[in-house]
């Protein structure tokens, strides 16, 4: 798939793997392993942004994935996301969607609205609320309907 068919069908919370169409090489050449990682992973999808301009530049709409926190002894030193542009040249692939049901939490609402979390149902998601600092934090719930459209349409996940 292309990152503009991503932007348009993947909803939030779904695990989008990305690749250049490049095998990977033997665990024996670390630096070509390392930059063949980099442009052959996946992540979840945390944001996505229309179009926008910032004084005379316009940026193209673009998506962001989670690809993944490193840290120690539980806590996180680094988060690391990854930002595409629609134009990326890039192959996607949805290899999971946000199951019916789940709750999305948002760390506020509106347009730059990040996924903070993907909870399993309402009461998860609450419970986590009460342990995370996000005061401007907005729920909102996985539907049939945005999962199923898919379906009915002839998509598949993959």
């Amino acid at each position: 798939m292309s990152a503009h068919t991503i932007f348009d069908n993947a909803p939030v919370g779904s695990i989008v793997a990305w690749s250049d169409g490049t095998p990977q090489p033997p665990t024996r050449f670390t630096k070509k392993l390392a930059a063949c990682q980099t442009n052959n992973s996946r992540g979840r999808l945390i944001r996505t942004q229309g179009e926008r301009g910032v004084g005379k530049v316009s940026l193209s709409a673009s998506f962001t994935l989670h690809e993944g926190d490193y840290g120690a002894c539980g806590v996180i030193a680094i988060c690391v996301h990854r930002t595409f542009s629609v134009d990326s040249k890039l192959d996607f692939t949805i290899v999971e969607r946000p199951a019916i049901g789940s709750v999305r939490v948002f760390d506020r609402a509106g347009d730059g609205a990040e996924l903070v979390y993907l909870a399993t149902n309402k009461a998860d998601a609450k419970e986590w609320l009460t342990r995370h600092g996000y005061p401007n934090a907005v729920r909102e719930e996985v539907t049939t309907d945005e999962v199923g459209a898919d379906i009915i349409e002839g998509r598949t996940a993959a």
